[in-house]
């Protein structure tokens, strides 16, 4: 009579087979940082915990660095002291500051980080918005020309009531940091994004990651798939902060000029070489309009870091500000690079 024993043993071993993790297939991990989710997926023989780690450290760090909303941050710090007497800063935050006037130069001003002397009067959670007299006051101290970058990493504000905020790159550049990060680590394919910016390394394994664009005026729903590989893809639109207020929506992308809302587009995504470029330039669009903002996008030529855009899409709303109402389908316009 044989014995159980044998096939408890080899049951054993198949349990313990089962329970040993298996790194080489994709491997998932989100996670919450600078005021919206973060997500990644990649492909790795081993496990990534560790890499997930780093991400979520360096994306931590460039929130510290970056915040208005961390009262220790150099940016918030800049903003409170920066019209009393030049500050010193990080080469990397002044390498940030450097960049953001160029897109102010680049757009006639379209994308101006000073926009915050009027954006912090807005409460999109509370649906608040500053009265006419405190918005025409505020918007006396918006223009990036307001910004004097000094040698040895100093900076001033020639105005007391100017404020920055880097909500249009920052989350782009914390992009470009993760995927150097990736890179380093030896990895190959992998879709990283966070809030409304994303970057797909290399390509899904054999075919191209399919990213998809959320519909501006239905939150389940897919406007469009773009098949892209080693793309940066920036989203920007009037849907992801933002209150209706007698019949207007009140969203957070606002005219330098006026310190309200801009008009016009829904929404606006654009591929470029690199995440930093692709956020700049897809707020700088929404700003522009579309006929400005195409212009732009036309005459883009891989100044330095080097850049190249990919393709531009928008979705303009043709009746109402309104949830469920009827907007023009998506245009798509490609460009090589």
């Amino acid at each position: 009579m044989l014995r159980p024993y044998p096939l408890r043993a080899l049951f054993a071993c198949f349990v313990l087979l089962l329970s040993l993790p298996v790194y080489a297939n994709w491997q998932q991990h989100h996670w919450d940082v600078m005021g919206t989710r973060a997500s990644v997926s990649l492909w790795s023989e081993d496990d990534a915990t560790d890499l997930f780690q780093r991400l979520e450290t360096e994306m931590e760090r460039l929130n510290q660095l970056l915040s208005p909303w961390v009262d220790d941050s150099e940016l918030a710090r800049l903003n409170r002291l920066g019209h009393k007497a030049p500050q010193t800063i990080s080469p990397e935050f002044y390498q940030l500051l450097e960049r953001s006037l160029y897109f102010y130069q680049l757009t006639d001003g379209a994308f101006d980080i000073t926009f915050a002397s009027a954006g912090h009067l807005y409460d999109y959670r509370q649906g608040k918005a500053p009265d006419e007299t405190a918005l025409a006051d505020a918007t006396r101290h918006i223009g990036a020309d307001r910004i004097a970058l000094l040698p040895d990493h100093r900076v001033h504000f020639r105005s007391p009531g100017t404020r920055i905020d880097l909500g249009g790159i920052a989350k782009g550049y914390a992009i470009d940091r993760g995927i150097a990060l990736l890179k380093e680590a030896g990895i190959a394919h992998a879709w990283l994004s966070l809030g409304g910016d994303s970057y797909v390394l290399g390509d899904h394994r054999g075919r191209p990651w399919e990213v998809g664009i959320q519909h501006p005026r239905n939150r389940e729903k897919v406007a469009m798939r773009l098949p892209i590989a080693d793309l940066a893809m920036s989203t920007s639109g009037d849907y992801q902060r933002y209150f209706i207020r007698d019949g207007r929506r009140i969203h957070h992308i606002l005219s330098p000029q006026t310190g309200k809302s801009v008009d016009g587009l829904a929404s606006v995504t654009v591929l470029a070489g690199n995440s930093l470029d692709a956020d700049a330039l897809s707020t700088s669009v929404c700003v522009l309009g579309v006929e400005k903002g195409l212009a732009l996008i036309i005459s883009w030529r891989t100044p330095p870091p080097s850049s190249s855009i990919a393709a531009v899409t928008w979705f303009i709303p043709t009746i109402s500000p309104h949830r469920n109402r009827r907007h023009s389908p998506s245009r798509l316009f490609p460009f090589r690079s």
